[in-house]
């Protein structure tokens, strides 16, 4: 008998809006870099979750352009978090062959992270187990803004211009589109995440905060997904 996992229908690529850090510490009374603290530590384990049942890649949503208008304390807790993470966890993604990639304006955030952030994508360059692509000063109407502009630059004319060239423009033109997107929090709707990529993605909302998110959540996902029919405009 075959191995349950190899029958289901198995999303390749994955993608993850991390919702729910804040409202997770408020409603225990923690202060708010607790509940950021407890996202990460899920960010961490989660992934490989999805890995070990044949996932292929995870995109996930870590910090949108519109995150900079939050508290200034908030966002240095988080970029320094980020920081920490990307530093001390090369050594992990390279154990278990995770290539990271990072989808943003990347060379905008602030201090040394730029440097970090080239030096975490030279380190697991060569991994080829699976990949995470964490979405990092990211907006969706950011990548097709940056990907118009990188069209311009190389005087692209305007009987050029179609779907696969566009794509060819965008942060992550070698992924294919997410299969699935996923939000935590009960919050039903996008919020900009991958806007030209979504498409044709299934979606599936969640009430539970992303820091309670669990391995049986992982299950739920792929069997929700693999009880669904995606037909991608067709009938």
């Amino acid at each position: 008998m075959k191995d349950q996992k190899q029958e289901k229908n198995i999303p390749k690529h994955l993608a993850i809006i991390m919702d729910g850090n804040r409202r997770w510490a408020r409603e225990r009374n923690l202060p708010t870099y607790e509940g950021h603290l407890r996202g990460y530590e899920k960010l961490r384990l989660i992934p490989e979750t999805f890995f070990s049942y044949g996932v292929e890649i995870v995109t996930v949503y870590a910090f949108s352009t519109e995150n900079w208008n939050r508290a200034r304390e908030e966002v240095n807790y988080l970029m320094k978090l980020t920081k920490k993470a990307l530093q001390e966890d090369v050594e992990y993604f390279n154990e278990k062959e995770i290539k990271i990639l990072l989808s943003g304006r990347i060379d905008e955030l602030p201090g040394d992270l730029p440097n970090v952030c080239k030096e975490i994508l030279d380190s697991t360059k060569n991994n080829n187990k699976s990949i995470l692509n964490i979405c990092l000063n990211y907006g969706g109407r950011a990548e097709i803004i940056d990907a118009i502009k990188k069209m311009m630059k190389k005087n692209v004319k305007l009987e050029q211009i179609h779907e696969g060239l566009i794509k060819k423009y965008l942060y992550q033109s070698e992924l294919r589109d997410p299969d699935i997107i996923i939000r935590t929090s009960g919050e039903n709707r996008l919020s900009g995440f991958l806007l030209w990529e979504s498409a044709y993605s299934e979606l599936l909302f969640i009430k539970k905060y992303w820091p309670d998110f669990e391995k049986k959540d992982v299950e739920f996902i792929l069997n929700e997904y693999a009880n669904r029919n995606p037909r991608f405009g067709g009938k």
